[in-house]
This record gives C-alpha cells, structure tokens and sequence, in this order.
C-alpha cells in the first residue's frame, strides 16, 4: 500500500518503506482523518495532484477553524517534515493538531492550515531530496509548487515550521524572520517566555531575512497582500520522540494562545 494512501487516495500502489516509524505515522494520519469526520473544527483537504516521476503527488492536509473563524480570520500555515528521513516534524505537527482539536478554544477565531508531511514525493517514491534549500518560486518540486499556489490563494499572515536542529543543539530554538522591507508589526517570539515553557531550555533568535539568498515562504511576501513572519522550532535531535512531541506541541499551544491574543489586542502586549 502506498504510504500515503490513507491520507489521500492512491493512484500508483507503491511498496511501504521497512520503516516503523512510517508505518506509525500511517496510523496517526488514518486516526486524524477519522476524527476530522466528526471534529466540528477539523477538516481533512488533501492539496494537488501534481505529477512527479509519473505519480500523482498530493499533500497531507489539514484545516483548523477556531470558533468564531472565518475566511476573514487571521491565517497560518504549518508545516511539518521537508525531508522524509527525519519524520519528527510530521509526528510533532500531528500530535498538536490532536491537542487542538480538543481544545478548540484555543484557537479561537483563528484559520490555521496542516501540512504535516512535505516530502511526499520523497517518501512515496524513496527519493532523497532537499525540498528546505530548494526556492519557493521555482517550479523542479512539486510539493513547493503546491504549497506557493496555496499560499498566494490563502495570503497567509504567518508560516511556522518544525525542524529536527544539528546534533550540536542542546535547546528548543525559536527562530522569527520576517521580510527586510515589512513595516508592518509582526508578532515577537519572545512573546512566549521563558518560564511558560518550563523547564525545557530554550532560546530565542530574531534572524535577517535576506532576499535571494533564504529559501522558504516568505520569498512569496510580495505576492500575499499582507506582510508575513515565519517562525521556525528546531529541535534538538536526540530527544525522545515523547520529549520531542510534547515540546513542540506546547510551545505551539503557547505561541498559538499569544498570537490570537495579539491580534485582539491590535498588536498591542
């Protein structure tokens, strides 16, 4: 069975990698979309297809509207794992959207978009690739090529993305960028402290955004109507998966929680 299929359908049966942790994902994708049948703010929308290699690539979507949201809402988008090697991304994204979605109020009157898994193609097809260094506004990967018409589509406010940090990390890093020519306000990340995420050690950057040298969402920024941030979790790879999920989850439970205050608040915290 293709690994994908029980996310979206398959078109060309594929044989499943002997990786358990996949074969684990496949099972937290099939109880998502299982609960998004009843969840009154989860829903399950594959994006595409796009032909890669002779296969009909789609991606793992999911929507979150918060009570009270609208199309009007203010809008991000998340995004899990750019390389299939390294799966933590996608399982940590999973695990939040879960919590979220039984804890709704959370999100309230926000419109947040899932792509927990990136590298689709890769994955399907067991193809190593580098989808994190490759340019949003080219057109050789389909996944990106989805995603930029999603975004141009969504003109989302705001792309968070999960990474697995170098082996030399020890902390949680929350890494802001937003674009060098923005005068509009845009959320700090520090707006989450320290103590809240106790007693993980973390550590707070605010890095330069250099246009035509960083890949990634924000070099769509002219094209959105509104002037984006992009947040990014690295994770230190030798925690746990418990440790890792949870990490993740909570930090973005915290930074969900302050980003919703931050707009009811006009900016103003």
């Amino acid at each position: 069975m293709d690994p994908l299929s029980l996310t979206f359908p398959a078109v060309a049966p594929a044989p499943v990698p002997n990786r358990p942790e996949v074969t684990t994902l496949q099972q937290r994708f099939s109880a998502l979309n299982v609960a998004a049948q009843t969840n009154p703010y989860v829903f399950s929308s594959p994006l595409g297809p796009l032909t890669y290699r002779r296969r009909a690539i789609w991606l793992p979507r999911f929507v979150f509207f918060g009570p009270h949201a609208s199309d009007d809402s203010w809008r991000l988008a998340f995004y899990g794992s750019f390389a299939h090697r390294d799966l933590g991304p996608t399982r940590a994204l999973l695990y939040f959207l879960e919590l979220l979605g039984d804890n709704a109020e959370e999100g309230h009157g926000l419109n947040l978009t899932f792509f927990p898994l990136v590298d689709a193609a890769g994955l399907a097809l067991h193809e190593e690739r580098t989808l994190a260094a490759e340019s949003w506004l080219a057109d050789a990967m389909p996944e990106l090529t989805l995603l930029r018409n999603d975004a141009r589509i969504r003109s989302y406010h705001g792309f968070v993305r999960i990474e697995t940090a170098a082996s030399h990390e020890d902390a949680l890093v929350l890494s802001l960028r937003s674009p060098a020519s923005t005068d509009a306000p845009s959320p700090d990340v520090e707006i989450i402290s320290s103590a809240e995420l106790a007693p993980l050690d973390v550590r707070f950057e605010r890095e330069p955004y250099a246009d035509g040298e960083t890949f990634g969402p924000l070099e769509l920024a002219e094209d959105l109507g509104v002037q984006p941030f992009e947040l990014t979790l690295r994770v230190p790879s030798h925690w746990s998966a418990p440790e890792y999920d949870n990490a993740v989850a909570h930090a973005l439970m915290r930074f969900v929680h302050h980003y919703r205050a931050f707009h009811a608040f006009g900016g103003d915290l």
